[in-house]
C-alpha cells in the first residue's frame, strides 16, 4: 500500500493516574512464590516492566476514548464537519453492541455523516483503523478521520492474581502460562488522519504493508471465561516464548516487504516505534530487523503492555518528548497475536500548530 494524499496529523493519549509496580504484584503473589520457590523480582527482571497503570475499577473504555478522541481532534485543528469517519480499535470495548464507537461519536460531536464502527484485531486494531482511514482518504471518500482505543487491563491482572492464589495445585509451568497477563497495563490513544490538503503538519504517510501467519493463532488467547473462573473478568493464556519467536519471525518477513513497498533501506529509517511487550522482545526484534535499537522509543518499563494502545501511545509520548525531529523518516512496527503484523513508514515535519 502506497499513499500520496494522507497525513498522520495528530497523536494523543490519556494515561491513568494509578501506578501499580511489579513488586506490588509479586507481594500479592507471595504465597504462590513461596510455595513454588520462585525468586522475588522475576517479573521485572524477565520483562523489564517496572510498573503499569490502571484506570479505576468499572471504567468504561468508551468514556476514556471519548476524552482521547477530543484531544486528538482539538490538536489537529481540523473542523468537526471535515471528519468523515470515527473508528474504535482497542481490544476492550463497552459492550457487544452497539459499537463502542457510537458512544465516542456522540461525545465528540462529529457529524452524523461520519462512518462509525469498531475494529478488533488484538494489539493491531488502532493501526488497522489508521489504514482504513488512509484508504478512504486516498480514494477521496473522506477528508479526515479519527481512530481511538482504550485498554483497561485491571480486570485481567486482578483476575489472574486471584486465579494463581486460588489454585492449590498450580505448578511453575502453570505460572509461566499466566505470566504475560501480569504485564498488562491500561492506556488510551487516538490518531487523526487527514488529506494532505487539510494538513498543517505535512506528516505524510508514505506506505504500509500487512502480513499474517494464522497458523499461530492459538499462541495467545484471551476472553471472558466465567464458567471456568466464576467471574466475568477476562483471562488470557499465552505461550510467551513461542509467541516471541513466531512474532519476530513474522515481523522480519513483513519488514522486508515493507522496505520494498516504501522504497527504503534500513539506513533510511531515522526513528521507530513498536508494540511494547518487554525487553526481550525489543532486543530480539531490533536484532532480527537489523535496526539500531537507539532509534527506538520505549514506554514498556513504566506502562507495561497496553495492547492496541501501546504503539500509538508510545508514538504520542515520543513526539511530545522530542524523540523525532523534523525531516525524520519514521517506522511503526506493529505485531499482534493471531499472528498479524502491520508496518508503516511516514515522514515527520512537526506537531500540529
Amino acid at each position: 500500500m502506497r499513499y500520496h494524499n494522507v497525513c498522520l496529523e495528530a497523536f494523543a493519549c490519556t494515561l491513568p493516574d494509578e501506578i501499580v509496580t511489579s513488586d506490588e504484584i509479586e507481594e500479592r503473589l507471595r504465597p504462590v512464590y513461596e510455595r513454588l520457590h520462585l525468586p522475588a523480582g522475576r517479573l521485572e527482571l524477565m520483562t523489564g516492566i517496572r510498573e503499569r497503570r490502571f484506570f479505576p475499577m468499572g471504567t468504561r473504555p468508551g468514556d476514556i476514548s471519548a476524552l482521547t478522541a477530543k484531544k486528538a481532534i482539538e490538536q489537529s485543528g481540523i473542523p468537526a464537519e471535515s471528519f468523515g469517519a470515527l473508528i474504535h480499535g482497542s481490544v476492550c470495548r463497552d459492550q457487544l453492541e452497539p459499537a463502542t464507537a457510537c458512544g465516542v461519536h456522540a461525545a465528540t460531536g462529529l457529524p452524523g455523516s461520519c462512518a462509525v464502527l469498531d475494529v478488533s484485531n488484538a494489539c493491531l486494531g488502532i493501526l488497522n483503523g489508521v489504514l482504513l482511514l488512509a484508504n478512504m482518504i486516498e480514494l477521496g471518500q473522506i477528508r479526515a478521520g479519527v481512530v481511538v482505543g482504550t485498554e483497561v487491563g485491571r480486570g485481567l491482572v486482578e483476575g489472574t492474581i486471584d486465579t494463581l492464589l486460588n489454585s492449590p495445585n498450580i505448578t511453575r509451568k502453570d505460572v509461566k502460562g499466566e505470566f504475560a497477563s501480569l504485564t498488562i497495563g491500561s492506556a488510551s490513544a487516538g490518531i487523526v488522519v487527514c488529506d494532505k490538503k487539510l494538513s498543517r503538519t505535512g506528516n505524510r504517510l508514505i506506505g504500509a504493508h500487512c502480513l499474517a501467519d494464522s497458523s499461530h493463532h492459538k499462541l495467545c488467547e484471551g476472553g471472558v471465561q466465567s464458567e471456568t473462573y466464576g467471574d466475568d473478568r477476562p483471562r488470557m493464556q499465552t505461550d510467551s516464548e513461542a509467541l516471541l519467536h513466531a512474532g519476530v519471525n513474522l515481523a522480519t518477513q513483513n519488514w522486508d516487504a515493507t522496505l520494498q513497498t516504501l522504497g527504503w533501506r534500513n539506513s533510511t529509517v531515522d526513528k521507530a516505534f513498536t508494540h511494547q511487550v518487554g525487553k526481550a522482545h525489543r532486543k530480539l526484534l531490533y536484532d532480527s530487523l537489523g535496526l539500531n535499537p537507539e532509534i527506538d522509543f520505549a514506554t514498556v518499563d513504566f506502562l507495561g503492555n497496553t495492547g492496541a494502545a501501546a504503539l500509538p501511545v508510545t508514538t504520542a509520548i515520543g513526539l511530545e518528548r522530542g524523540h523525532v525531529q523534523a525531516g525524520d523518516k519514521v517506522a511503526m512496527l506493529g505485531i499482534g497475536s493471531g499472528l498479524n503484523s502491520i508496518m508503516m513508514g511516514w515522514e515527520f515535519h512537526g506537531l500540529p500548530g
